[in-house]
């Protein structure tokens, strides 16, 4: 399927805009124009749900050489607003590719941009903060578009959780993408080599631990998440976001997981609610990115807006405890003030080494922890897998 190119436009809220030219869907959308220093994972960063409301600018200048596979995917389809790139690669070049980006971003209706200057974008965000913006392929008046982009909703209070969250609670047993389906785009299915590994790591690693079931509360949940838990031996039942505490005291859940997710933290007070009374009633609990975040504003702390976040693989962050630094995973905008904290009941883990911010925390007397970064990665590094192992153990102990 051949992508139609016209001239796009990106205006932000501040009066700057950048000319360049489309791929992927044509029309209009509005998001907060963040950055990624990720090299590679752009498949990744498309599907994950943490991205809701934003449109992502990519540091890396060639994005889309590999391609796009139906394995790659962290979520049901992609949930940005609009993706921004240096150089789109037409021609990729993947044992695993089904289809190209640009056919991919225009099934799912995302308008994607090359040819701007991203590094530009990325110093001007950098210096002046994230900003609202339109990315348009139809309305190319520059002055009104930046109109437009001031008048757009921000995040701040906005509730995108319910967004993407799932709809009834589900057992995760699938494979980590559905292997059956049709092939896509160009005809061609992946290798079925690789299908029947992938069909023998999901056996092995069901069969490799005695389960133990906990629930996982979907904000916007990856699908690595739920790998990493299977990994470690829990029976996950993922539910809504929504979910009330007495619909997850009923069901023998041994422990709680709280997911990764879009905007502002306070702006779920629903979930809030449930986590404080999840602490006051000593469940395991372990939380990740805006699961740290509602944590923390459950235990009664404060949490702000950061100025352009923390979103790429190579993030360092150091281990209070072990003095260990773990090269990490992130995609936040919001970050939880460690001062709001009550220091007789909490302990911070985890502190990110750029800027000094918090990226973990733990209860003193309670089994209950998280961190702000993303463990399980996908894409980036492995180096804070250990934490998966960390809440099977929590578990066990408080069972």
């Amino acid at each position: 399927m051949a992508n139609k190119k016209c001239k796009a436009l990106l205006a932000l809220e501040d009066g700057t805009w950048f000319e360049g030219v489309s791929f992927g869907a044509q029309g209009k959308s509005f998001g907060e124009v963040v950055f990624n220093t990720s090299m590679t994972g752009y498949q990744e960063v498309l599907t994950d749900p943490s991205y809701r409301g934003q449109m992502v600018a990519m540091t890396y200048p060639l994005i889309g050489n590999y391609g796009v596979n139906p394995v790659d995917v962290e979520s049901r389809k992609p949930f940005l607003a609009g993706f921004i790139v240096r150089e789109y690669c037409k021609h990729p070049s993947n044992y695993r590719l089904t289809q190209t980006l640009g056919d991919y971003l225009q099934r799912n209706n995302v308008i994607g941009i090359e040819g701007i200057d991203t590094r530009a974008l990325t110093s001007h965000l950098r210096q002046y903060g994230a900003k609202k913006g339109v990315l348009s392929t139809t309305d190319l008046d520059p002055k009104k578009l930046v109109k437009q982009a001031k008048d757009s909703p921000g995040l701040i209070g906005r509730d995108l959780v319910k967004e993407v969250t799932c709809d009834k609670p589900y057992h995760w047993s699938e494979m980590p993408c559905d292997l059956s389906r049709p092939p896509i785009a160009d005809g061609r299915q992946l290798d079925e080599n690789y299908q029947e590994q992938m069909k023998l790591q999901v056996s092995e690693r069901d069969s490799s631990k005695s389960k133990i079931k906990i629930a996982a509360i979907d904000c916007g949940i990856k699908y690595n998440i739920l790998r990493r838990l299977t990994a470690e031996g829990f029976d996950v039942m993922v539910h809504p976001a929504t979910t009330r505490l007495g619909d997850l005291m009923n069901k023998g859940y041994k422990g709680v997981f709280l997911s990764n997710g879009p905007g502002d933290p306070e702006a779920v007070p629903y979930l809030i609610e449930t986590v404080r009374q999840l602490v006051e009633k000593n469940v395991p609990t372990f939380g990740i990115c805006l699961g740290h975040q509602i944590l923390g504003l459950a235990l009664g702390g404060k949490t702000y807006k950061l100025k352009f976040g923390h979103r790429g693989a190579n993030q360092p962050v150091i281990n209070i405890l072990t003095q260990k630094v773990e090269i990490t995973s992130q995609n936040h905008g919001f970050c939880v003030e460690t001062e709001s904290l009550n220091k007789d009941e909490v302990t911070p883990t985890h502190i990110n080494l750029s800027d000094n911010t918090s990226e973990g925390m733990a209860l003193k007397k309670k089994p209950v922890f998280s961190v702000q970064y993303h463990p399980e990665a996908s894409p980036g590094p492995h180096d804070s897998r250990y934490l998966f192992k960390q809440f099977r153990e929590m578990v066990e102990k408080n069972s």
